[in-house]
């Protein structure tokens, strides 16, 4: 069997599609690693701890993220509640950084 992944439209077999989802899975937590490595960068950066929650820039952050699923065909509103999980998540993440950088 070959280890190039096909791309889900050339799936065959659900082995294919259970490979793709494994090694997309693997890129995403790769990704989400990326996306908290910029929290910590944030923490680091910001000199005030209540400069760690913005209402304004999470709103921005899940519009931008559902008009993008749903330009892709994808479900807005699932994407929106994914994507206000993964700022609090993100939120709750910098700020335990923010802490740890000063205490």
């Amino acid at each position: 069997m070959s280890d190039e992944l096909p791309l889900p439209n050339d799936c065959t077999t659900m082995a294919e599609v259970r490979r793709g989802v494994d090694a997309t899975d693997r890129e995403l937590i790769a990704l989400l690693d990326r996306r908290f490595g910029y929290m910590r960068a944030a923490a680091r950066i910001k000199p005030e701890r209540g400069m760690v929650r913005d209402e304004a820039r999470k709103a921005q952050v899940i519009e931008n993220a559902c008009a993008e699923a749903e330009q892709l065909g994808l479900p807005g509103e699932k994407i929106t509640q994914f994507w206000d999980i993964l700022v609090e998540t993100s939120i709750e993440y910098e700020l335990a950084q923010w802490d740890r950088l000063r205490s």
